[in-house]
Protein backbone atom coordinates (compact mmCIF):
# COMPACT_ATOMS: atom_id res chain seq x y z
CA UNK A 1 0.00 0.00 0.00
CA UNK A 2 1.59 3.60 -0.86
CA UNK A 3 2.51 5.97 1.95
CA UNK A 4 4.21 8.86 2.75
CA UNK A 5 7.75 8.74 3.49
CA UNK A 6 10.39 10.96 4.20
CA UNK A 7 12.56 11.23 0.96
CA UNK A 8 15.31 8.87 0.51
CA UNK A 9 17.57 7.37 -1.69
CA UNK A 10 15.87 3.59 -2.09
CA UNK A 11 13.42 5.29 -4.63
CA UNK A 12 16.78 6.72 -6.89
CA UNK A 13 15.53 4.99 -9.96
CA UNK A 14 11.63 5.04 -10.36
CA UNK A 15 12.28 9.46 -8.89
CA UNK A 16 14.10 9.73 -12.42
CA UNK A 17 11.37 8.32 -14.38
CA UNK A 18 8.58 9.89 -12.77
CA UNK A 19 11.31 13.29 -13.44
CA UNK A 20 11.23 12.37 -17.12
CA UNK A 21 7.74 12.00 -17.15
CA UNK A 22 7.05 15.38 -15.75
CA UNK A 23 9.49 17.23 -17.68
CA UNK A 24 11.28 20.49 -17.58
CA UNK A 25 7.37 22.12 -16.29
CA UNK A 26 7.54 19.74 -13.41
CA UNK A 27 11.32 20.09 -12.03
CA UNK A 28 10.41 22.18 -9.44
CA UNK A 29 7.92 19.64 -7.58
CA UNK A 30 10.81 17.08 -7.89
CA UNK A 31 13.06 18.97 -5.70
CA UNK A 32 14.99 20.11 -8.35
CA UNK A 33 15.53 23.26 -6.53
CA UNK A 34 15.98 23.13 -3.09
CA UNK A 35 15.54 26.20 -0.91
CA UNK A 36 17.41 24.76 1.88
CA UNK A 37 21.15 24.52 0.02
CA UNK A 38 21.50 27.85 -1.14
CA UNK A 39 18.96 27.82 -3.75
CA UNK A 40 21.11 25.04 -5.33
CA UNK A 41 19.78 23.61 -8.38
CA UNK A 42 20.11 20.00 -9.76
CA UNK A 43 19.74 18.95 -13.08
CA UNK A 44 17.98 15.71 -13.95
CA UNK A 45 22.20 14.62 -15.15
CA UNK A 46 23.70 15.59 -11.56
CA UNK A 47 20.40 13.62 -9.96
CA UNK A 48 21.21 10.52 -12.20
CA UNK A 49 24.67 10.28 -10.26
CA UNK A 50 23.73 8.78 -6.97
CA UNK A 51 25.97 10.91 -5.14
CA UNK A 52 24.13 13.44 -6.11
CA UNK A 53 20.92 12.07 -5.59
CA UNK A 54 22.24 11.80 -2.23
CA UNK A 55 22.64 15.51 -1.98
CA UNK A 56 19.39 16.42 -3.18
CA UNK A 57 17.63 13.93 -0.42
CA UNK A 58 19.31 15.53 2.39
CA UNK A 59 19.09 18.97 1.03
CA UNK A 60 15.27 18.04 0.82
CA UNK A 61 14.93 16.84 4.49
CA UNK A 62 17.15 20.48 5.72
CA UNK A 63 14.25 22.11 4.28
CA UNK A 64 11.65 20.74 7.37
CA UNK A 65 14.46 21.58 10.38
CA UNK A 66 13.71 24.94 11.94
CA UNK A 67 17.86 25.30 12.34
CA UNK A 68 18.11 25.42 8.70
CA UNK A 69 18.60 29.04 7.25
CA UNK A 70 16.59 30.15 4.73
CA UNK A 71 16.19 33.25 2.58
CA UNK A 72 14.48 35.45 3.14
CA UNK A 73 10.63 35.16 2.44
CA UNK A 74 10.70 31.48 2.22
CA UNK A 75 9.39 29.04 4.73
CA UNK A 76 10.24 25.60 5.70
CA UNK A 77 8.53 22.93 4.53
CA UNK A 78 8.24 19.17 5.40
CA UNK A 79 8.93 17.14 2.28
CA UNK A 80 7.56 13.79 1.70
CA UNK A 81 7.37 11.80 -0.73
CA UNK A 82 4.66 8.72 -2.04
CA UNK A 83 6.14 5.23 -2.70
CA UNK A 84 4.61 1.69 -3.30
CA UNK A 85 8.05 -0.02 -2.12
CA UNK A 86 10.62 1.42 -4.28
CA UNK A 87 8.10 3.07 -6.62
CA UNK A 88 8.00 6.92 -6.20
CA UNK A 89 4.67 8.08 -7.38
CA UNK A 90 4.07 11.51 -5.97
CA UNK A 91 5.61 14.16 -3.92
CA UNK A 92 4.31 16.58 -1.05
CA UNK A 93 5.23 19.46 0.68
CA UNK A 94 3.50 20.67 3.94
CA UNK A 95 5.24 24.68 4.21
CA UNK A 96 5.05 25.62 8.31
CA UNK A 97 3.38 28.50 8.01
CA UNK A 98 2.43 31.16 5.07
CA UNK A 99 3.91 34.33 4.18
CA UNK A 100 1.11 36.88 2.65
CA UNK A 101 2.27 34.74 -1.07
CA UNK A 102 1.45 32.00 0.18
CA UNK A 103 -2.02 32.85 1.66
CA UNK A 104 -3.17 34.10 -1.43
CA UNK A 105 -2.35 31.51 -4.14
CA UNK A 106 -0.13 28.65 -2.45
CA UNK A 107 -1.46 27.29 1.32
CA UNK A 108 0.01 25.14 3.01
CA UNK A 109 -0.32 22.19 1.32
CA UNK A 110 0.91 21.09 -2.26
CA UNK A 111 1.15 18.08 -3.93
CA UNK A 112 2.20 16.40 -7.43
CA UNK A 113 1.36 12.92 -8.93
CA UNK A 114 3.69 11.64 -11.41
CA UNK A 115 1.69 11.25 -14.86
CA UNK A 116 1.97 7.85 -14.79
CA UNK A 117 0.48 7.16 -11.48
CA UNK A 118 -2.61 9.70 -11.82
CA UNK A 119 -6.45 9.15 -11.80
CA UNK A 120 -5.62 5.95 -9.28
CA UNK A 121 -6.81 8.11 -6.00
CA UNK A 122 -3.22 8.64 -4.92
CA UNK A 123 -3.62 12.10 -4.75
CA UNK A 124 -6.70 11.74 -2.13
CA UNK A 125 -4.28 9.49 -0.19
CA UNK A 126 -1.64 11.75 -0.10
CA UNK A 127 -3.58 14.90 1.07
CA UNK A 128 -5.73 12.57 3.70
CA UNK A 129 -2.09 10.90 4.68
CA UNK A 130 -0.50 14.45 5.23
CA UNK A 131 -3.41 15.91 7.95
CA UNK A 132 -2.11 14.51 11.25
CA UNK A 133 1.14 15.64 9.71
CA UNK A 134 0.51 18.89 9.18
CA UNK A 135 -1.73 18.68 12.75
CA UNK A 136 1.44 17.72 14.33
CA UNK A 137 3.13 20.88 12.98
CA UNK A 138 0.29 22.75 14.74
CA UNK A 139 -1.62 23.46 11.37
CA UNK A 140 -5.21 23.81 11.84
CA UNK A 141 -6.99 24.19 9.44
CA UNK A 142 -4.63 23.79 6.49
CA UNK A 143 -4.96 25.97 3.22
CA UNK A 144 -4.76 24.21 0.06
CA UNK A 145 -5.64 25.61 -3.16
CA UNK A 146 -5.84 24.50 -6.50
CA UNK A 147 -6.24 25.88 -9.85
CA UNK A 148 -9.97 27.18 -10.54
CA UNK A 149 -10.02 24.73 -13.62
CA UNK A 150 -8.25 21.65 -11.80
CA UNK A 151 -11.48 19.75 -11.03
CA UNK A 152 -9.36 16.53 -10.20
CA UNK A 153 -7.56 18.75 -7.16
CA UNK A 154 -10.87 19.84 -6.48
CA UNK A 155 -12.64 16.43 -5.88
CA UNK A 156 -9.31 15.32 -4.19
CA UNK A 157 -9.33 18.42 -1.58
CA UNK A 158 -13.12 18.48 -0.75
CA UNK A 159 -12.60 14.71 -0.46
CA UNK A 160 -10.80 15.48 2.37
CA UNK A 161 -13.16 17.02 3.97
CA UNK A 162 -12.00 21.17 2.58
CA UNK A 163 -14.19 24.12 2.21
CA UNK A 164 -14.05 26.70 -0.38
CA UNK A 165 -13.17 29.93 1.00
CA UNK A 166 -13.30 31.65 -2.34
CA UNK A 167 -11.15 32.56 -5.62
CA UNK A 168 -8.14 34.37 -6.02
CA UNK A 169 -5.75 34.41 -8.88
CA UNK A 170 -7.32 31.95 -10.94
CA UNK A 171 -7.23 29.72 -7.46
CA UNK A 172 -9.78 28.15 -5.65
CA UNK A 173 -8.92 28.68 -1.62
CA UNK A 174 -9.96 25.77 0.86
CA UNK A 175 -9.44 25.33 4.13
CA UNK A 176 -9.07 21.53 5.34
CA UNK A 177 -9.61 20.37 8.84
CA UNK A 178 -6.23 18.52 10.32
CA UNK A 179 -7.54 17.26 13.79
CA UNK A 180 -9.37 14.41 13.22
CA UNK A 181 -12.81 14.56 15.42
Amino acid sequence: MPILVVPTTAVHRSFLAAWDELGPDGERWMGARSIAADDEEWTRQQAADPAEFHRLVEAIKAEADPATELPPGLVHQTVLWFVDGIEFLGRLSIRHWLTPALLEVAGHIGYCVRPSARRKGYATQMLTQSLPIAAALDIEPALVTCDAGNVGSRKVIEAAGGELEDERHGKLRFWVPTHVA
